[in-house]
């Protein structure tokens, strides 16, 4: 059975890295799939970096993680 989530290997501007980051894998039809990863994996970092009290830092490239 297939999993409801792509993975995803996320690198930020500051050099640091967080890997197989889960997007919902109804977000990812269409043309722009990968752009929505971004843009979701996006709103889940602010939501982090807001509940912590800092600032979020910018993503660098998102690829898909190894199957």
């Amino acid at each position: 059975m297939e999993s409801g989530y792509a993975l995803f290997d996320v690198l930020y501007e500051d050099g640091s890295r967080s890997s197989n980051r889960r997007v919902p894998r109804s977000l990812l039809d269409g043309l722009d799939g990968d752009e929505q990863a971004r843009k979701t994996i996006e709103e889940q970092d602010n939501a982090i970096a807001e509940k912590a009290g800092r600032p979020r830092i910018p993503i660098k490239t998102i690829t898909r993680s190894p199957a």
